[in-house]
């Protein structure tokens, strides 16, 4: 909140975000919202994890958005938008200057890879680079939303190697010649896993057998079984942790 208002006093005329190929500012954001910065409070934000938040996936996703606004969302809270990510980078400094300041509090924060493009890695360790959003305090994991029937159903990809292959070939990539991405290799230091996220409550047939169909061959518009999601994550994560071991680097956990 603190936040908000201070960029809407501030930098109320920067561009923030295009609307239908038009480009807003920050201000006519919060004008078509009908907003100014005085009817802003706490309890309107509405990004609070209470006790109904954790039942209910529904709820936990919509607390992404405050006051209820994809808009702000991604003004506010996108390392991928209009404007790189300046604004999240700067909360995030922000709440690294605090937790620094206080000395004993260490937070771990979670940033998104989807597994839509091999480009993400790149364009998220430039941004953390370039923001510089390194602090002794913090430590990044990185969450896998399992949207593999979305981008399908989009058709975005075929199969769901190519789930994988977008999001673990450019670890193996940079894992074997550094110098290929800097940004990304530097990034990597400072995160120490990988999480899986979606609605754990949807129900589905986890059937894993011998006869269960290879990624390459998984081309189905459903998603596969959250335990298959898992086991192909931990392979990859586990070959990949040997191959960075072999090359004196840190290695990831696996933490849904």
């Amino acid at each position: 909140l603190r936040f908000i208002k201070k960029t809407l006093k501030n930098h109320a005329d920067e561009v923030v975000t295009l609307h239908k190929g038009v480009p807003m500012t920050l201000k006519s954001v919060f004008q078509s919202m009908n907003l100014s910065t005085y009817d802003l409070t706490v309890d309107m934000l509405d990004v609070h994890a209470d006790r109904n938040t954790f039942h209910r996936f529904d709820k936990f996703n919509a607390k992404y958005n405050p006051i209820g606004e994809s808009r702000l969302r991604e003004v506010f809270l996108k390392t991928d938008n209009y404007m790189y990510g300046k604004y999240f980078a700067r909360i995030i400094k922000e709440v690294a200057s605090d937790l620094e300041e206080s000395k004993y509090q260490n937070a771990e924060l979670r940033l998104s890879i989807y597994g839509k493009s091999p480009s993400e890695w790149a364009k998220l360790a430039k941004w953390a680079i370039e923001y510089d959003v390194h602090s002794n305090n913090m430590r990044w994991l990185i969450q896998i939303p399992r949207l593999y029937d979305i981008f399908k159903s989009n058709k975005i990809m075929n199969n769901f190697q190519e789930f994988l292959n977008n999001i673990f070939q450019p670890l193996f990539e940079v894992t074997k010649d550094p110098n290929s991405n800097l940004e990304l290799h530097k990034f990597l230091t400072h995160v120490i896993g990988f999480d899986s996220v979606d609605d754990e409550s949807k129900p589905e047939n986890p059937i894993l057998d011998e006869a269960v169909r290879a990624p390459a061959d998984w081309d189905d518009e459903e998603n596969p079984p959250y335990a298959y999601y898992l086991y192909y994550m931990y392979a990859n994560i586990t070959v990949l942790n040997h191959f960075r071991k072999e090359q004196g680097l840190n290695t990831f956990v696996l933490r849904p």
